[in-house]
């Protein structure tokens, strides 16, 4: 009787590396979303924010409708949740538990992990502007300008606030990044331009707080939503300069164990 060899034979090695990135990808998306802490944070609060300070007259948002002033700012608190805070955190865990360590000694290259994990950060973003479009909508948002724009500066923002939470996970312990990245989160709320205008600051302060990422973000986003305005070049060379020297200083700094 003959028999045949050959046909099962195993071939051995890597899978491509675009199967393992968006497997990768794939995997870090449903972490994040099966995370409940993490998805109050990125998904409940901003919507709920929203909600309130447009339903309720608590903060002078201007001329207009509050809806009009705030949805920008909650779609930049929403890539700041994302992009910064939650990656901070689950990155910083995943390196104080040695998965990152275990990753990195894996086929798969340690570039291609961040490239992933951006990605993975990209799909919940979307996930997060439809549902606060919508919620928005419902409220009576009339948004304007040239949509463009818009993703432009969204691109440029989860740049920025993705490098700065890289940085902070790759740098100091889980518990300080935990506290660290909350904190932050906090203050960038209040003193951002997200709820309350940059406008109600003293001068010298809000010079300031306009060369934050979450200010040139919100009010980016505001200028072209609310206002129908141009390309926001100001506002894009304050995000551009944050994705660099953040992705720069992450890319050199972050330590894998």
């Amino acid at each position: 009787m003959s028999t045949t060899t050959g046909v099962f034979t195993p071939k051995p090695g890597a899978a491509p590396l675009s199967r393992m990135i968006r497997a990768q990808a794939l995997f870090e998306t449903k972490m994040l979303l099966r995370n409940g802490e993490q998805l109050l944070l990125t998904v409940v609060i901003p919507t709920l924010l929203l909600v309130l300070f447009s339903a309720v007259d608590i903060v002078d948002t201007g001329k207009g409708r509050a809806v009009d002033f705030l949805a920008p700012g909650i779609l930049a608190l929403a890539v700041m949740s994302t992009a910064f805070t939650g990656q901070a955190i689950a990155t910083g865990f995943e390196r104080r538990y040695g998965v990152l360590k275990r990753l990195g000694a894996s086929p798969l290259p340690r570039w291609a992990l961040m490239t992933a994990k951006t990605c993975s950060v990209l799909v919940t973003e979307v996930l997060q502007i439809v549902l606060l479009t919508v919620v928005a909508f419902a409220l009576g948002w009339s948004p304007h300008g040239n949509p463009v724009w818009v993703v432009l500066l969204l691109i440029l923002g989860t740049a920025a606030f993705s490098g700065l939470g890289l940085l902070m996970a790759g740098t100091l312990k889980a518990e300080a990044t935990l506290a660290a990245a909350n904190l932050v989160f906090l203050l960038l709320l209040v003193g951002g331009g997200v709820i309350v205008p940059l406008e109600k600051f003293p001068g010298a302060l809000q010079s300031a707080l306009q060369l934050l990422p979450i200010s040139a973000l919100s009010d980016g986003l505001r200028d072209v939503l609310q206002h129908g305005a141009g390309l926001p070049w100001a506002d894009l060379g304050i995000l551009a300069a944050w994705a660099v020297l953040g992705l720069g200083a992450a890319a050199k700094l972050f330590r894998w164990e």
